[in-house]
């Protein structure tokens, strides 16, 4: 698996115009291929009377999946310059769609590619991207008692507290980088006198 990919910070809208065509460039991130899909649908049920509703998106961080649509705009120029531009910028998990509003001028083959193309970049320089790095998800199990003291200590060290279950001993849920497991075992053995135990879970992006 790969330790980090970059995605979309946001969902947004950027608008272009290249002579007298409108290129709307909605970008959203998306986890799966099915919700990069259903973004494309919603996007085309949004603008019923545009001329076309072109997209790409790049699927998994290792970019395993990648799909593009030209929506009958002549072949290459569209969807594929689109999906250059999101796998030159190094994005993953994310679909992005230009619905064009034909303005009366035709553009040629490379004008469209250029405004496809670039409606993709300038969405990103817009929006912003953020990174996302790989994470191992772990459980500490401490009794009631010290639970309070460790779940404070696990937060001003920085630590992500994901969730808390209170059972028969309190469940704290983390994540940690697969590089500091073995440092922080040590850490937790220290804080909780070895009371608390450790589970490593899966992995996770955040």
């Amino acid at each position: 698996m790969q330790d980090e990919y970059r995605t979309v910070a946001r969902a947004g809208v950027h608008e272009t115009e290249v002579n007298r065509s409108r290129f709307l460039c909605a970008l959203a991130p998306a986890a799966t291929e099915r919700e990069a899909q259903e973004f494309v649908a919603r996007v085309r049920a949004e603008h019923p009377t545009a001329s076309h509703h072109c997209y790409a998106y790049v699927i998994g961080a290792d970019a395993a999946v990648q799909k593009a649509s030209d929506d009958g705009e002549p072949g290459g120029t569209a969807g594929v310059p689109m999906l250059q531009m999101l796998t030159r910028r190094d994005m993953r998990y994310v679909v992005a769609v230009v619905t064009r509003y034909f303005g009366g001028v035709k553009l040629g083959a490379g004008g469209l590619i250029r405004a496809y193309g670039g409606a993709v970049g300038e969405a990103l320089d817009a929006l912003g991207t953020a990174t996302r790095r790989r994470y191992r998800l772990a459980t500490v199990r401490i009794d009631h008692a010290r639970a309070g003291k460790l779940h404070n200590d696990l937060r001003s060290t920085g630590r992500e507290v994901r969730e808390v279950r209170y059972g028969a001993d309190v469940a704290i849920e983390i994540t940690l980088p697969d590089a500091d497991v073995d440092r922080f075992r040590g850490w937790l053995a220290d804080a909780s006198a070895g009371s608390a135990g450790l589970e490593l879970g899966g992995e996770t992006y955040g």
